[in-house]
This record gives structure tokens, C-alpha cells and sequence, in this order.
């Protein structure tokens, strides 16, 4: 795991290799043990390290290979490296590390853009072509390793961070103005934030001079500028009758035989993601999914196992920790369990320091249980398996029952009433005129997307889209931008892709049952404890958020009174005024609190001197 940067550029001008320096610094915490930078002609690239795989030297990056002609910048990790390593060795390839790294370079000169096909992993790289100057891009097939772009006239820079792009165009030596990015609210983004559950779909983000590579994706970037752009992976949200490896066909399978192959997907993909050259952990919530993981690695013969809980002083009436659910599972499977006790006195400062690890705003309050753990456990571990994706994927959520009844063709309304912060006639009494997108953007998204083929019921479409978006720019961005903030790793077993694939073709009725997260329940049951499955859908409850009150509540009066939220006007004053008048009423279609939703996208946006 680690931190990306570059710069490529169209013409006769070399890269400008101070502006990839500036942005190293914003990339240090998801790579403390080391940094690298290397130019050639047109294209620099720059990188620091999280020591993972291969600890030694030869595992540096950026990593070239001479003989071949590549450099590569990567972050994330390759599960399978050591058996793609072996594969290409019996192709003539010889290799001068351990790490997978090196194994992306050779696949990517054997396969060429195709390679990301042959990797089980998460990951965003840039590969340079030394000889044709060309440049490939690639982000992993759920989206788990981020990756941003700007691009100005006859220049184009990524990195692994959005802010990281904004501190490489602030240079204050009077560089051309091109090289500055725009910084202006992107109008529609901002629609999204405030109706798509604060998600700003891919490519958009808030600001219009800033984009992300959309989720399993490449991206070819010839000398000349020209590129393509292509998605080389998608779940099929279909029911298929045919048969495979001898087994029943899918469309046939009995509910127990659904929970038997999602056991053994599961169990796979939790013993890939124990590939490390360090120990790894286990974030232990104390519900189903996590507890899940540590059942099948104790299954699995994994003893001594660390595993972290996190808890919160309560507030306004609301429980702050899951701790007996958790001990139950660290008592059963004989782990070595941290408590994490967050008391006001650490609370405070972290919502300032959570807010400057965002590349984007979310709003979601785990942003700042995620922080304050990975703060603790990175001293312990560098790498821990994490349960975030099972609800995306197996229809856990509030908002998939209600779609269970839908007819196909009304499934786009019946989703965003759901789902949505808020209609969008709503907005005119909330947002500025000169903010305010026209025809409802987030409407007309949510309805192309359902209108593309496959996808066979409401459901179907729903996880389809959440799958693709909501998971990728909310907990999976939130987990990888508050643990990379303190160099810890983090992997996500229910997002292996073949997993994702075997749930995709799951039945809704056989995910929806028993409240959601039928088929996981029963995979589950005899592996964890029935009070743990069958216990309430908990979260991370961070109720100093939840119920905004005290210096807490004094600190979103003050981002909402800036200068700068004044200048920007974004909301309008009697929306504002009201929502601090009654800060804990007014919540969104799904709970969350609409004062905090304005006061984190402030609170961003002023971070980052936008």
C-alpha cells in the first residue's frame, strides 16, 4: 500500500518534476517508510512507500526495468503475485525482487493492458512506456485503490490523493497558469453530495478540475495526448441456467447450496488477503461481517490472531461501543483483542484531523471511528482485513426490501425516494440559485443506470449501482483514506471480485431473507455464534456526530459563520440559520443529520483552501 503521483505532458516541454514533488508530502502517511522519484523526457512519476511485500530495497518504487523498458508506480497489493510470478518465470521472464510490484511489470509486458485481467488483488498503478512514450492508468475492479486526475491543456497529473493534485498546481514559483487547477464547484457534483447520499459518482468529484478513474478501468495514454478508455470488468446482476465445472446451475441452487459457495468464496478470499511479509489483524466490530473473517482465519489454523474494537462515550441517549459483541467473538476464537475507548478529550481534535485525511467530503461519522482506530492499531500491525462491502453486496441495507415488490420499470422512483437525501425540489429552498443544477441530475444518473441492460429486478438494479458507485465513494474510500492516513493497510475480503460475482447472481429473495443477509447468515451459522448473527444491523456508532451538541456544535457554527462559507454562499441563510436552530431534527431520508451534511462539505472545502 502506498502512495501514487505523476505527470505527463503533450508537446515539446520535459514533466515538471518539482510540481510531482510538492505533491509527495500530501502522500506520506500512506507511505512513511520511504519516497522515490523518476523522470524521463515527457513523464515523471513519484511514489512513497508502505513496506508490505518484499521489505527490502529491490522492492522500491518507482521500479523500472531497463531491459524491458517500463517503470512502474503502484499502490495497493496483488494476492496472487506469487503465482502470476511463477506463470511468467515459465514464460523466460527472471526476476530481481519478492514483490508484486515487479510481477505488474513483467504481466504488463506480456500482457500489455490486458494484465489487469490476470490480478486478484486491489490496486492503481501507472505503467510508462520508454520507448513510445506512452502511459497506461488502471484502477482495480471495485474501486478500492483511488486514483485522481487533472488535466490542463497539454498536461495531465494523477495521484492517489485529491489534495495531493491541488498542492502540485499552488506552485509559487509563477509557473504558467495552465498548470493551475480549476477549484470552482462542480454544480452537478454538488447535486449529488447533497441528493446521492453525499456521493459523488466517478468521474466528478466536488471541484470541476479535478476527475477519479472510474472503477475497473484502463486508461491508454499515447505521446500525443490522444487516449481510450475502457471498463474491463462488471458483475452480472443475471440469473444464467448454465452449468459449471458439473455443478447444479446456479439458477437452480436450493439456499443451502448459495451459502455453501459463499462460504468457500469467502474462505478463499480471507486466506488471500493473509499474503503479507508483516503480521495481520482483524478489524473486529462485533457484528456479522467482521466476525465472519476471524471465524474462518481461526478455521483456517490462524492462532494468536489481533483483532480491534472501537467505542464512544454516549450521547444523546445514543450507545457509543459494540464491545459485548465483539468480546463474545474475541473470547470464542482466542484472539488477541484491543478495546479502543475514545473519550471527548481525543474526540474533538480528531474531527479537524479526519476531515484533513478526506481526498473528497463524506459525511458518513465512521469517517472519524475509522480514523481514531487506525491511529491505534497501525502501532500494533500494518495490515488488517476489514468487513466494509457485505451490504453493498449482499443487500443489507434499509432501503433493498422496500424494492423487493417493485416492478421492473418503476424500480428508478422507488429507489430514490428510498435512498435519496432529499428531492430535488427540495434543494431550491436549501441551495443558492446560482448553485442550483437544472433537471435533477442525481435523478437522471440513478435512471440511466437502471435503464442499461441486465439486471434483472429492482433489487438487481439497485445493488448494481450501489456496487459500482455508493461502495466505492463512500466506505471503501472512507476506509482506505483513514487507515492509509496512519500507513496501515487495510483489505477487504467481501470485495474480492469473485466473491462480488457469486453474490451478483444470488437471487435477491435469497439475500433479502431474514432481514438481509440471508445467504451470509446462513454461510455463517455454525462458524459464528447465532447471538451475533441474528443480533440488530449495528454500525459504528460515533453519536457525538449523530447528536450534534458543546464544542462540537460550536465547531460546525463556526465553519458554517467563515468568511469563506459566507463568499462561497453556497446554502441559504435561512437554511442554515434553521438547521442551527434546531441542529438535531432535520435528518436526511436515512438518519443522517443534515446540519453535519452542509458543515463537513465547509469544513472540506475550507481545509483545503478551496
Amino acid at each position: 500500500m502506498c502512495g501514487i503521483a505523476g505527470e505527463l505532458v503533450f508537446g515539446d516541454r520535459a514533466a515538471d518534476t518539482d510540481a510531482v514533488r510538492r505533491m509527495l508530502p500530501c502522500l506520506e502517511s500512506r507511505g512513511p517508510d520511504g519516497d522515490g522519484l523518476w523522470a524521463r523526457e515527457r513523464v515523471a512519476f513519484g511514489h512513497r512507500r508502505l513496506k508490505i511485500i518484499d521489505l527490502s530495497e529491490n522492492g522500491a518504487q518507482p521500479m523500472t526495468d531497463e531491459r524491458l523498458g517500463l517503470t512502474v508506480v503502484f499502490n495497493g497489493c496483488i494476492y496472487n503475485y506469487r503465482q502470476l510470478r511463477e506463470e511468467l518465470q515459465g514464460y523466460g521472464y527472471t526476476f530481481f525482487s519478492t514483490s508484486d510490484t515487479e510481477v505488474i511489470l513483467k504481466a504488463y509486458h506480456r500482457w500489455g493492458a490486458d494484465c489487469v485481467t490476470h490480478f486478484l488483488g486491489m490496486f492503481a498503478f501507472a505503467i510508462a512506456e520508454h520507448a513510445s512514450g506512452t502511459v497506461t492508468l488502471a484502477r482495480d475492479r471495485l474501486g478500492i485503490k483511488p486514483l485522481y486526475l487533472a488535466e490542463t491543456p497539454g498536461r495531465l497529473r494523477f495521484a492517489s490523493t485529491l489534495p495531493a493534485l491541488l498542492a502540485a498546481g499552488r506552485s509559487t514559483g509563477g509557473g504558467p497558469a495552465e498548470d493551475h487547477i480549476d477549484t470552482s464547484i462542480d454544480k452537478v457534483a454538488l447535486h449529488h453530495y447533497m441528493t446521492f447520499h453525499s456521493v459523488v459518482p466517478a468521474p466528478r468529484t466536488i471541484i470541476n478540475g479535478v476527475r477519479k478513474l472510474p472503477p475497473a478501468t484502463v486508461r491508454v495514454i499515447r505521446a500525443d495526448g490522444t487516449s481510450t478508455e475502457r471498463v474491463y470488468w462488471e458483475a452480472s446482476f443475471t440469473r444464467t441456467p448454465s452449468l459449471s465445472k458439473g455443478e447444479w446451475a446456479e439458477a437452480e441452487w436450493a439456499e443451502a447450496e448459495w451459502a455453501e459457495a459463499v462460504r468457500d468464496r469467502l474462505r478463499l478470499a480471507v486466506e488471500r488477503r493473509m499474503v503479507a511479509d508483516v503480521p495481520v489483524g482483524v478489524l473486529l466490530s462485533g457484528g456479522l461481517d467482521s466476525s465472519f473473517i476471524v471465524a474462518l482465519l481461526a478455521e483456517q489454523g490462524q492462532t494468536g490472531l489481533t483483532t480491534f474494537s472501537i467505542g464512544f462515550e454516549a450521547a444523546g441517549g445514543e450507545s457509543g461501543d459494540e464491545f459485548e459483541y465483539s468480546n463474545l467473538i474475541a473470547a470464542k476464537f482466542g484472539t488477541e483483542h484491543h478495546q479502543i475507548r475514545i473519550g471527548q478529550d481525543r474526540f474533538l481534535p480528531a474531527v479537524e484531523r479526519t476531515v484533513a485525511a478526506m481526498s473528497e467530503p463524506m459525511v458518513s461519522h465512521d469517517c472519524i471511528a475509522f480514523n481514531l482506530l487506525s491511529e491505534d492499531v497501525a502501532k500494533q500491525v500494518k495490515v488488517v482485513q476489514s468487513g466494509q462491502g457485505a451490504d453493498e453486496i449482499f443487500a443489507g441495507y434499509s432501503w433493498y426490501p422496500p424494492l423487493g415488490g417493485v416492478p421492473r420499470d418503476r424500480a428508478v422512483e422507488a429507489y430514490a425516494k428510498e435512498f435519496f437525501d432529499r428531492p430535488h425540489s427540495e434543494l431550491a429552498g436549501q441551495l443558492n440559485p446560482e448553485w442550483l443544477a437544472e433537471n435533477d441530475p442525481s435523478l437522471a444518473f440513478v435512471r440511466a443506470s437502471f435503464g442499461r441492460p441486465g439486471a434483472t429486478t429492482a433489487v438487481d438494479a439497485a445493488l448494481r449501482l450501489d456496487s459500482q458507485v455508493m461502495l466505492v465513494d463512500d466506505p471503501v474510500k472512507r476506509v482506505d483514506n483513514m487507515t492509509m492516513a496512519w500507513g496501515l493497510e487495510a483489505r477487504v475480503p467481501f470485495l474480492d471480485h469473485e466473491l462480488v460475482e457469486l453474490a451478483a447472481a444470488c437471487p435477491p429473495e435469497v439475500k433479502l431473507a431474514q432481514d438481509g443477509k440471508g445467504v451470509l447468515k446462513d454461510a455463517a451459522r455454525g462458524l459464528v455464534p447465532d447471538e451475533v448473527i441474528d443480533r440488530p444491523k449495528g454500525y459504528f456508532p460515533v453519536p457525538g456526530i449523530r447528536h450534534l451538541e458543546g464544542p462540537m456544535l460550536e465547531k460546525v457554527r463556526d465553519a458554517l459563520h467563515a468568511r469563506a462559507a459566507r463568499d462561497r454562499g453556497l446554502f441559504r441563510t435561512e437554511y442554515v440559520d434553521a438547521l442551527l436552530a434546531d441542529p438535531n431534527t432535520p435528518r436526511t431520508t436515512l438518519g443522517a443529520n443534515q446540519l453535519w451534511q452542509l458543515a463537513l462539505l465547509e469544513m472540506w472545502l475550507q481545509e483545503n483552501g478551496i
